[in-house]
């Protein structure tokens, strides 16, 4: 959600900013609506203003025996009740109407986020690691020996359909092993909270972090309201939503794990095979929420957070800067952290850290009590995968693989599997 006010004051800019992302221009649009209600409001106070001078006067004429002007004044009251009824209602209308099209319009890019309309612009700030250099040609990760009895992708088509898997034994334990190592390093070193949150929200909640209206589509809804989150953002977002926060109490730094479900509408034919893009997935995801003066900062706090799982995994990655035409919608600034795939040969997207300003607080009504008694403001959040466990499990499997088929698996992993540092070429874990 955007502010009124700084689109009146400065329309061009709103929709300078706006082109950057490869949106025409809408300030005029949202001008004649806000111009349209507040004349309506004016309206409806003049006629309220009518209305109480003729009620103080019905009064007066009655009292001096003049049934003429009684009667006259009397049905003007009337009248005018009726118009500020009337003038309530269509000014009522047209805020809904503005508030309909503000919920469309995406956040304006930061200033530091570089010109472009596709990931081909975005801009490589950093690479850590180097590729492993195989005597062999690597193969992706549903190809792999060690997984062959542990990644069902068949039997879960019979289950779900497609874009669904079912993981057994030690390949099983090892997305498990990820998903707890994450937890407790995001906890441990990083100083999250841990949370357990709902994977069933109210419409509210969706419409909060931005996911609705536009893109629905992206999402399951239940037969019964709720949907299904397509990420923790959006419940550990929510948790400040109509809240009123003492400055103190800032930052809060959530994390949480959990199953996500998307419909990838718009992906048909993209990444088909294995587990790459799935309906359902696990995530632990990373929530903060900030002082406005201090979310660029956390920002970068949190990115270091989410390289440092891929660096204590020994797996090598990039980030990358993303340009304004290929940020989401609800981002003001967003790196992503892409993983070397060595089955692919190529890096692969693994977590997105994104900064939203102020723009989803307008949406749930989530502000801050600035010390010293100043006015409340609204305050900023931000998001990153910390990590997709699915993709990580990828990345551990394909840069892990031996030419015998089985999976040398990172270290920091061991004390989660019972000392176990390998999946054998027929998947169990061992340790030799």
């Amino acid at each position: 959600m955007h502010d009124i006010r700084a689109i009146r004051d400065n329309p061009d800019a709103f929709d300078a900013a706006l082109a950057r992302r490869g949106v025409s221009p809408v300030s005029s649009q949202i001008l004649a609506l806000d111009d349209a209600r507040r004349a309506k409001i004016h309206a409806a106070e003049t006629a309220k203003a009518d209305q109480n001078r003729a009620s103080k006067e019905v009064g007066a004429a009655k009292g001096r025996g003049d049934e003429a002007e009684f009667e006259r004044l009397r049905a003007l009251v009337a009248e005018k009740k009726a118009e500020i009824a009337r003038l309530n209602d269509e000014a009522q209308a047209e805020d809904e109407a503005l508030r309909q099209l503000l919920l469309t319009i995406p956040n304006l890019p930061a200033d530091d986020v570089p010109a472009g309309t596709s990931e081909d612009d975005n801009v490589e700030i950093k690479r850590h690691g180097t590729p492993r250099q195989f005597n062999y040609a690597p193969k992706e990760h549903y190809e792999l020996p060690a997984v062959q009895d542990g990644m069902d992708f068949e039997v879960a088509a019979k289950l779900s359909g497609s874009r669904f898997v079912v993981l057994s034994g030690g390949v099983a334990r090892l997305h498990r092993a990820l998903a707890q190592f994450m937890l407790d390093t995001h906890v441990e070193e990083h100083g999250l909270t841990e949370t357990m949150t709902p994977v069933l929200v109210r419409e509210e909640a969706m419409y909060g972090t931005g996911q609705l209206p536009k893109f629905g589509e992206d999402s399951y809804q239940t037969t019964t309201g709720w949907w299904l989150i397509p990420t923790a953002e959006v419940t550990l977002t929510n948790l400040v939503a109509d809240a009123m926060i003492e400055a103190s109490y800032l930052p809060r730094r959530y994390v949480a794990d959990t199953q996500c479900f998307r419909s990838e509408a718009g992906s048909a034919g993209r990444d088909t095979s294995g587990m790459l893009r799935q309906h359902q997935f696990e995530k632990v995801e990373m929530v903060s929420v900030t002082h406005p003066g201090e979310s660029d900062a956390e920002q970068q706090r949190m990115l270091g957070c989410a390289e440092a799982i891929l660096e204590k995994l020994g797996l090598p990655y990039r980030t990358m800067l993303l340009c304004a035409g290929d940020m989401g919608a609800g981002a003001r600034r967003t790196y992503d952290i892409e993983v070397w795939l060595p089955g692919q040969d190529r890096y692969r997207e693994i977590s997105s850290v994104s900064t939203c300003g102020d723009y989803q607080a307008r949406r749930m009504n989530a502000r801050f009590r600035p010390e010293g008694g100043a006015k409340p403001e609204f305050v900023h959040t931000l998001n990153g995968s910390g990590l997709a466990v699915g993709r990580t499990l990828i990345a551990v499997l394909e840069n892990g693989q031996e030419e015998d088929g089985s999976v040398t698996l990172p270290e920091v992993l061991h004390g989660y599997l019972g000392g176990r540092n390998r999946l054998s070429a027929t998947g169990e874990l061992i340790r030799d």
